[in-house]
């Protein structure tokens, strides 16, 4: 399914978050959005995914869902936003539990994602008994399990650590591989933006408007390893520079995430 983004605009009474913002998604593409904290990114997302209504501008997908889609747009996140007192496969069921599916087909959806996403030895566990990249990808499974056309992504890894936080990035990588869904995620982190995307759409300060959009051709399949490539550092470093004016112009964002290695 191709996003068409058209001059969305908007406030929250006087505060004004989004300028004339327009971009396409490409059907299949891995699409990351970065910039200042403030600048309008989650909104965006919300607005993308139909749960806010834009002041002005316009959001158009095209393309027929496929056969066996229950909800085109889906979104995963950040908090895992999981039921405590229910079972993986539970969770996993809460998404076709408003869908007027057989249960014969409900245990075929929750089974094949489950075991897309490594958890098909732990449906019967909970939540606690979980470690944090194990819970978020019983949100990916959830979100799954509708076959979206769209993934819609708000900072989905940030409440892990640095290196759960990576190895959930290639796990990311090796279900789109599978499906080839469209993916939109939210990031502040530098490195996750260019290690996963395909484009990364860049964000003033507040009011958020596009002040880049760069093309990530580095090849796939991506090894973790390629963060060393000076490929992907010629990336970092640009996305970086861009960043960085941003935060002399407003200073209103914390050091972007990657200023380490940059």
């Amino acid at each position: 399914m191709q996003i068409e983004v058209r001059g969305i605009s908007h406030r929250y009474g006087y505060l004004h978050v989004l300028d004339d913002v327009s971009f396409t998604v490409r059907a299949g593409e891995t699409f990351a959005l970065i910039g200042p904290s403030g600048c309008g990114k989650s909104t965006l997302l919300g607005i993308m995914g139909g749960m806010l209504r834009s002041a002005a501008g316009t959001v158009a997908a095209s393309g027929a869902p496929p056969e066996g889609c229950l909800n085109p747009f889906t979104y995963v996140f950040q908090d895992f936003a999981l039921l405590p007192w229910r079972t993986v496969e539970g969770n996993v069921a809460l998404a076709l539990e408003h869908h007027a599916l057989g249960a014969a087909e409900m245990k075929q959806r929750i089974g094949a994602v489950l075991a897309l996403c490594g958890l098909a030895d732990f449906a019967r566990a909970y939540p606690k008994q979980l470690s944090g990249g194990m819970r978020q990808r019983v949100g990916i499974a959830r979100a799954l399990a509708v076959e979206p056309q769209v993934l819609l992504m708000d900072e989905p890894f940030g409440a892990l650590d640095a290196q759960i936080r990576q190895v959930m990035g290639s796990e990311l990588l090796k279900i789109w591989e599978r499906g080839r869904k469209t993916i939109l995620f939210v990031t502040h982190d530098i490195d996750e933006a260019i290690y996963l995307a395909d484009r990364i759409v860049v964000m003033s300060a507040s009011p958020g408007r596009v002040i880049a959009d760069l093309k990530v051709t580095l090849p796939r399949p991506r090894p973790l390893e390629i963060r060393n490539d000076p490929a992907f550092t010629a990336y970092r470093q640009r996305i970086w520079d861009l960043l960085a004016e941003q935060v002399l112009a407003s200073n209103t964002w914390e050091q972007p995430a990657a200023a380490a290695t940059a």
